[in-house]
């Protein structure tokens, strides 16, 4: 089954996080902040992340030795992580947290190595006030890496 076409995104992002920006709006930090900058081309609708991936990050210790693959379990984490910097970074939503619900239609279609570029391209599919829903498409070089759809429960700190 062939990943479905993305809209292309416009040329400039409408505003970008950088990793304090990112750090303010999200409470993750070393070593499960999985994310080093957002640029966001839809407010509250569309961003995309970028994970700068290096053999110093932590998970290569183990997985797997001579071998370094980032964990598919952790690019679904920083899809999320991605969503929740665009979502939260709102003033509105300043004392929210987000919790993984449910996480549907995983796929893992290349691996992420120490060296890659990590693109983040989330789509936010429905947004309330107690919960929401997100696409997210990992990508290296535009090849596609990882696909998830994600739910979560948004509640307060």
């Amino acid at each position: 089954m062939e990943t479905p076409a993305q809209p292309p995104l416009p040329d400039k992002p409408v505003r970008t996080m950088d990793i304090n920006k990112i750090m303010d709006a999200i409470p993750h930090r070393f070593p499960f902040l999985l994310i080093d900058r957002v640029d966001v081309y839809e407010e509250s609708k569309v961003a995309v992340g970028r994970k700068c991936v290096t053999m110093n990050d932590q998970f290569f210790q183990g997985h797997f030795p001579g071998h370094p693959i980032m964990p598919g379990v952790l690019i679904v984490e920083a899809l999320a992580q991605t969503a929740c910097a665009l979502m939260f970074s709102k003033p509105e939503m300043k004392s929210k947290l987000a919790f993984f619900m449910s996480v549907e239609d995983v796929k893992f279609r290349r691996p992420v190595v120490p060296g890659d570029v990590l693109e983040l391209h989330v789509e936010m599919l429905r947004m309330g006030s107690r919960a929401g829903k997100a696409r997210g498409v990992g990508k290296v070089n535009g090849e596609t890496t990882t696909e998830a759809t994600f739910s979560f429960a948004i509640a307060d700190r």
